[in-house]
């Protein structure tokens, strides 16, 4: 299981699979992002209309899942 520094320093190649995730997410969320999970979050949060919560049960799946 990849823990979210790695994620973060991986977050070129990263950016793909989580583009994959949420299909909805734009190219410049994903550099907004920049692989801080925080932002990750919010913006999950924003374009699915998520609750904070629901949002960061979907972020700790993708960590979970994660194959960087």
């Amino acid at each position: 299981m990849m823990n979210w520094d790695q994620i973060e320093g991986k977050w070129k190649q990263v950016k793909g699979q989580a583009q994959q995730q949420w299909g909805d997410l734009t190219d410049d969320d994903l550099d907004r992002v920049d692989g801080k999970r925080e932002e990750l979050v919010g913006v999950v949060q924003e374009r699915y209309g998520l609750a904070k919560d629901e949002a960061e049960k979907q972020v700790s799946e993708f960590e979970s899942s994660c194959s960087c």
